[in-house]
């Protein structure tokens, strides 16, 4: 039986069976196959974001002067003023919040940047620069969407420009 993707059973002098060697390059070409795909991409690209938003997002917190050490409700009671537990607690909770907002920004400009790359690239079937720059713009201009259109335009043009710096000099020789 063949399912699609996987070999058919085939004759010979092993009884039909695929040697070790023939399995690890059958599971070598369905892994590039797979990586190569645009979904996957978005996938690990978005995952790869949110992992390291994640970290990004506690390291800032936990350099953060402001909050929650600092500022407050007139008349509540200062951090400093709680007891350690207490100030232990709020401080990982608020280390935690950032943490998953910066977390939540990196995964969607990661996955919507690959996807985007993807996509042009598959529709121009071209590896050029070009592809690097028109997902910039696409993904600059989605995220400042919401604030406008002069917003979008200068989202499109600085994303755009940081790709189009970052595959010059990712393909320098």
């Amino acid at each position: 039986m063949n399912f699609g993707g996987y070999p058919g059973t085939r004759g010979g002098a092993n009884g039909g069976e695929m040697s070790a060697d023939e399995q690890q390059q059958q599971m070598i070409k369905m892994m590039q196959a797979g990586l190569e795909s645009c979904p996957i991409k978005t996938v690990i690209s978005g995952g790869a974001g949110f992992a390291l938003g994640g970290v990004f997002g506690l390291f800032m917190a936990s350099m953060s002067y402001d909050t929650p050490m600092t500022g407050g409700l007139p008349g509540a009671k200062s951090l400093a003023d709680l007891p350690l537990k207490e100030q232990l607690r709020r401080g990982f909770k608020d280390m935690g919040q950032r943490s998953y907002s910066s977390a939540k920004g990196f995964g969607l400009v990661g996955a919507m940047y690959a996807g985007s790359e993807c996509c042009i690239e598959g529709f121009r079937a071209k590896n050029d620069m070009y592809n690097s720059v028109a997902a910039g713009c696409v993904t600059g201009g989605a995220l400042g969407v919401k604030a406008g259109p002069q917003a979008a335009a200068f989202g499109c043009a600085g994303f755009a420009a940081f790709s189009a710096a970052i595959d010059y000099y990712m393909k320098m020789d």
